[in-house]
């Protein structure tokens, strides 16, 4: 890794830090700056303004996200728990992702990528084509219950959130849960 690359990571995991702190509006670049060892005009040379530092450190933790948890429409109730696993190990992701649905896009697509789903929904189309998931639930409804059920425990939960602490047996029993769920509502 170069030195551009190395500094645009350190940029990168301090905007991260802040942002899951504080949120945009909160989030200061002179705190990003000083945490990432540059001052504000080198950082704004390698990310640009303060909006494009948050829709760049969303960016890189939902395809780490997307890396780590590929989607299986072969065993769909395996990649919700997959899902839910990875929702408990990085908090950081839903707090990115709460504060974007809260400070930046209160409706509509969480994200500014047109069609940054289209490879996912494409899957489930051939699955549901292929007989393998239900024909009556449209993709794009489907791929966001599945989301939505796979974090029913993540840090924006309305009832309860998990936690890595909590009993083997607990976090065993949602996973369960979750798969039944999801085999009785989206696998044939």
């Amino acid at each position: 890794m170069g030195k551009a690359e190395q500094t645009r990571q350190r940029i990168l995991e301090a905007a991260t830090a802040e942002f899951v702190a504080h949120g945009l509006a909160g989030a200061r670049v002179d705190r990003i700056a000083a945490t990432a060892r540059i001052n504000k005009s080198q950082l704004y040379a390698h990310v640009g303004n303060k909006d494009a530092l948050f829709d760049a450190a969303v960016a890189v933790h939902v395809a780490a996200t997307v890396g780590r948890v590929p989607l299986t429409v072969e065993d769909l109730p395996g990649y919700a728990t997959r899902l839910y696993d990875a929702y408990l190990a990085d908090p950081s992701l839903v707090r990115l992702l709460t504060w974007s649905r809260l400070e930046r896009r209160p409706s509509g697509d969480l994200f500014t990528t047109p069609h940054h789903d289209g490879p996912a929904l494409a899957r489930l189309h051939e699955a549901q084509v292929a007989g393998v998931l239900v024909a009556d639930v449209d993709v794009e409804d489907l791929w966001s219950m599945l989301i939505a059920l796979a974090g029913t425990w993540a840090q924006a939960s309305l009832t309860r959130t998990a936690d890595p602490g909590d009993p083997g047996s607990l976090h065993r029993r949602r996973r369960e849960a979750l798969a039944a769920t999801v085999a009785r509502a989206f696998v044939r």
